[in-house]
């Protein structure tokens, strides 16, 4: 800990200044402007190296923050980002699209604004990507043995780049026609540049990963020929079934699901589409959930030249303040004022709480035109409609950000007899077995629907326990603490 007064002398927490809204909204390039170096180095300092440092309990990486922490203070930024690789493979991911729950478990943040351990973490990895520290990092010795590993967002990911590290083929098979699962399709530009995501999985190829897209495992491959072909295979292909909203006049065309919308403008933002099938240019746009992807909904909408957009949510609208019944170092759930909310507020756009969708109108042509709304209590009471509430608004252009029920049964998981649990997941052991001999599973897939740190977590520790099947023993890391482990 080199100033032990640090967070006394720097009390307040700073974070990059967000470009202009009337700026930002005019492209599709990240939204923050840069951080000065001695600005993120104070901010460094105000980490109290905690002896409990609970901001490893609120990690599922377990990274060791005070440890890089301390060492950007010092200015040694080399050897922090060693420390932040040490546990987390992609912290440039983690840096600039988790949820942070390590900063609500923060020791400071009992009486003070949390240290800025997110933003201390993608300037650390920009850094080293930078001064061309991070190499690729090939075996020594390869093994000889075979894995598959079916989908290639986070979890498919950390797992692959682990499982060659430790001297085993592997071919990471994507049913898209990119790289990257929802962090390539799913994620808008301005909320991370996919040249993040290509400058990572060009150092994966270097070390030897094979990298297969257009590939639908179960069709293009069934699973009897995967497990022929390879000695053990790892399913991370995430929780892709998504909820679906069933009231009169759902039918009406204009109405999608937030993964039928955002994948289609990634492509046009970068280059790959010249003009978007679905666009919400000067139309009244409704977004249909308050989470993450309503929000990239609402940005991208608005990029898009929508006439209007308002956010509706069921759920009544958080407090700002860490409620009673989320103590620290527990993570909130707490009113957010992301990017694209600031410039949806910019525009005159409501976000409307505690309302519940009872249906759509559509014009003669069955376009989607108006849409009814009812204000309800709850959740305590179910959502039960208020009387007299009921109103209707404009709706040109609907986009559902409701959540996903788990993943996708019909094809692969039918083929291969995994069983499911009631949620619908891929049951799992401790060591990410399936009920299938040589079949593993990782991320949202066994998980569920969950953030991205668990998701790299998860396929980190799986990738060590195929090693383990595989070889008899592992020297990969297995990060998850006993409490978080899957059930078996």
């Amino acid at each position: 800990m080199a100033d032990p007064k640090g967070f006394l002398k720097v009390t307040e927490r700073e974070l990059p200044a967000r470009r202009p809204v009337d700026v930002r909204i005019r492209d599709w390039k990240e939204v923050y402007e840069d951080f000065a170096r001695p600005t993120l180095e104070r901010q460094a300092s105000r980490c109290m190296d905690c002896g409990i440092p609970f901001c490893h309990q609120g990690c599922p990486l377990g990274n060791l923050i005070p440890e890089w922490n301390d060492l950007v203070f010092k200015q040694n930024w080399r050897e922090g980002i060693e420390r932040l690789h040490a546990t987390n493979n992609f912290p440039e991911f983690t840096g600039k699209l988790c949820p942070a729950p390590c900063e609500t478990a923060c020791v400071l943040g009992i009486n003070q604004d949390a240290v800025t351990i997110k933003r201390i973490e993608a300037e650390l990895i920009d850094r080293a990507f930078a001064e061309g520290w991070v190499k690729p990092q090939p075996p020594s010795v390869k093994t000889g043995r075979k894995v598959a590993v079916v989908g290639s967002g986070p979890a498919g990911l950390a797992a692959a780049q682990q499982l060659t590290r430790a001297g085993h083929d592997v071919v990471v098979f994507e049913r898209s026609d990119a790289i990257g699962g929802l962090l390539r399709r799913g994620i808008p530009e301005f909320k991370m540049e996919k040249r993040h995501v290509e400058r990572r999985i060009g150092q994966m190829r270097a070390e030897g990963t094979v990298f297969k897209t257009g590939v639908n495992v179960g069709a293009d491959i069934t699973a009897d020929e995967l497990r022929e072909q390879f000695d053990a295979v790892l399913l991370a292909g995430g929780a892709t079934m998504w909820r679906d909203l069933n009231v009169p006049g759902r039918e009406a065309k204009g109405i999608y699901q937030a993964m039928e919308y955002l994948p289609i403008s990634n492509k046009v933002a970068e280059g790959v589409l010249a003009e978007p099938t679905i666009t919400a240019e000067g139309k009244h746009v409704v977004v249909i959930g308050g989470g993450d992807t309503g929000a990239d909904c609402i940005g991208t909408a608005l990029r898009q030249g929508a006439a209007s957009v308002t956010q509706l949510e069921i759920m009544p609208r958080p407090p700002e303040a860490r409620p009673g019944s989320a103590p620290w170092p527990t993570f909130p759930i707490l009113f957010k004022m992301e990017s694209a909310h600031e410039e949806l507020e910019a525009a005159g756009g409501p976000r409307v709480y505690a309302v519940n969708t009872l249906g759509f109108t559509a014009d003669e042509d069955g376009n989607v035109a108006s849409l009814r709304l009812v204000d309800v209590e709850g959740p305590a009471t179910g959502f039960k409609p208020i009387e007299g509430t009921e109103r209707e608004i404009p709706a040109e252009l609907v986009t559902l950000s409701m959540g996903f029920l788990g993943p996708q049964r019909e094809g692969l998981l039918e083929q291969l007899g995994v069983e499911l649990d009631g949620r619908g997941n891929v049951v799992r052991s401790l060591e990410y077995k399936t009920t299938v001999d040589d079949v593993f599973v990782a991320g949202d897939m066994g998980r569920g629907q969950s953030l991205i740190v668990w998701a790299i977590a998860e396929g980190r520790a799986a990738a060590s326990c195929v090693d383990k099947a595989l070889q008899g023993t592992t020297n990969l890391p297995y990060p998850i603490p006993p409490t978080a482990r899957p059930i078996a």
